[in-house]
């Protein structure tokens, strides 16, 4: 796809986890992974969050990293702490993906969290920690609007 053409995802909707660990993706988001994308997405954690990508966009990703990687300390260390950290996860017919023990343990994801539009991927965030980090960004975002558009 080119530039102009590839779909983004936006917005930020309040969710909950259900008991089994289930998150519901939220409608407007689901719409721009049926309308685009094939099924399913890829689940990587990070050390604060989830990230969600399509499985067409994760394999860019890893298109990238595999080749800059080589021999390199620093990268071998992100394919072992986030590219295999990634798993398929199916999205059931109620609209929901089941997030793994490890993934929510490692982004400290209880049952509340934020669903995050974020162009070509979906951040899954626990509702604390997105709350330190909107601090951040907002006490930050004059410097931070300033480098993203100059």
């Amino acid at each position: 796809m080119g530039l102009l053409k590839t779909p983004r995802f936006r917005g930020q909707f309040v969710v909950r986890l259900d008991d089994k660990g289930r998150l519901r993706i939220p409608t407007k988001l689901r719409e721009t992974l049926q309308q685009n994308y094939t099924d399913g997405l890829i689940l990587a954690a990070g050390p604060r969050w989830l990230d969600a990508y399509p499985p067409e966009v994760w394999e860019i990703l890893e298109e990238k990293i595999m080749a800059k990687a080589g021999l390199h300390e620093d990268y071998r260390a992100l394919i072992r702490y986030y590219i295999a950290s990634g798993v398929e996860s199916e999205i059931d017919k109620h609209g929901r993906i089941l997030i793994p023990t490890l993934h929510r343990e490692r982004a400290k994801i209880q049952q509340e969290v934020l669903v995050v539009g974020s162009l070509d991927h979906i951040e899954i965030w626990d509702m604390n920690l997105w709350r330190e980090h909107d601090k951040w960004a907002a006490d930050n975002f004059e410097r931070l609007s300033k480098e993203a558009y100059y």
